[in-house]
């Protein structure tokens, strides 16, 4: 599976690619921010390399560069951490437990969709879950289902959720459409030199994308005690969304355009009934805990994590909020996927499905 291997070192030409990614990226922000739409450095980037990559462009951002950058924004999450965030965090574990609770039935929704689409009951099911995706495409291929279809869905899903939330937000929440304030001057740079080691730390302990997640808990500590924080100018912030945007879109480099327009509809109706269902579970939230029903949302919205951070920060609607309950949904299914691809092994229902992809 192309999108799934490492792009980086086909005939060494790496660096041709990323410059071609960069490039389109960088002329997709500018043609975004001329036209002053929403998260401009980010989703000019993603459609442009989108483009380029289903159209037989060869484009790639190398995972050391894009996790470098996934590292920059959790370093910028965990500085939002303050001592006072503290008090809040008392309501989290009832909007947590209604997060689960939710992810639950947005699954058994998304998974009979798929069935009627025609889906297998292993891809169906790996299809549905809202998230972690490179390890439900994984999982589901051991488990004998589809990858192609799974890896497209998954994608589609956090790509449709990624460019549909934005303009909402902007125009129906109040949301400020650019990039959160940062501060007058530069502060915290030595952050940014022991980014690397943070990673590896985050690699070390086998944490789910330990890029972000490591940055970020070792910031919000930092944060917490008021030693240090990561602050960037208007354009530092800029080129991370620069360099993220075009690594998303660039991931669909060996996906075909017609592969991807067969499963556009059905993964356009199956998001729409995901994101219908966590948003009333959201606005659950909002009616027991008073918390605004946009945060609430974007709390529960089925994106990655990654995705979903960067929405939160540039738009400043409660990052560290967000981010918590989309890490709990990461760590959530990343813990009980193993259990279920070992009941599908147990069922026999992986060796249907594989006899009837060899059908």
């Amino acid at each position: 599976m192309p999108w799934l291997a490492d792009r980086f070192v086909r005939g060494g030409r790496w660096p041709s690619m990323l410059l071609r990614a960069l490039s389109v990226g960088a002329l997709g922000g500018m043609l975004f921010d001329a036209l002053n739409l929403p998260l401009a450095w980010m989703l000019g980037p993603l459609l442009a390399n989108l483009l380029l990559a289903v159209g037989g462009g060869d484009v790639a951002v190398p995972d050391r560069l894009r996790e470098y950058f996934l590292g920059v924004l959790g370093l910028l999450l965990g500085g939002q951490v303050t001592p006072q965030l503290t008090g809040r965090m008392l309501d989290w574990p009832v909007s947590a437990a209604a997060l689960l609770v939710g992810v639950g039935v947005s699954t058994l929704v998304g998974a009979w969709w798929y069935r009627r689409c025609g889906f297998d009951k292993v891809s169906a099911w790996f299809s549905s879950a809202p998230g972690a995706m490179t390890a439900m495409i994984m999982m589901g291929d051991k488990a004998g289902g589809d990858p192609p279809r799974i890896a497209v869905a998954q994608s589609l899903r956090a790509l449709i959720i990624v460019l549909v939330l934005p303009p909402f937000f902007v125009q129906y929440a109040s949301a400020p459409a650019g990039v959160v304030a940062t501060a007058e001057g530069v502060e915290g740079l030595w952050l940014l030199a022991a980014l690397p080691a943070f990673i590896a730390l985050g690699r070390w302990l086998c944490l789910p994308n330990p890029a972000l997640l490591a940055s970020m808990l070792i910031a919000a500590g930092l944060g917490a005690a008021d030693l240090a924080r990561l602050h960037l100018p208007y354009w530092g912030v800029e080129v991370m969304l620069w360099v993220l945007g075009s690594a998303i879109g660039a991931r669909f480099s060996g996906v075909k355009l017609a592969q991807l327009l067969r499963y556009a509809l059905q993964t356009l109706v199956a998001t729409a009934l995901t994101l219908s269902v966590l948003a009333s579970f959201a606005y659950l939230i909002h009616r027991l805990l008073g918390v605004p029903l946009h945060i609430a949302i974007l709390a529960f919205a089925p994106g990655g994590i990654g995705e979903m951070a960067i929405l939160a920060m540039t738009l400043n609607i409660d990052p560290v909020f967000v981010t918590f309950h989309h890490l709990l949904r990461l760590i959530s299914l990343m813990l009980v996927a193993p259990l279920w691809l070992y009941w599908l092994r147990r069922s026999g229902i992986h060796k249907a499905a594989s006899v009837k992809e060899k059908l």
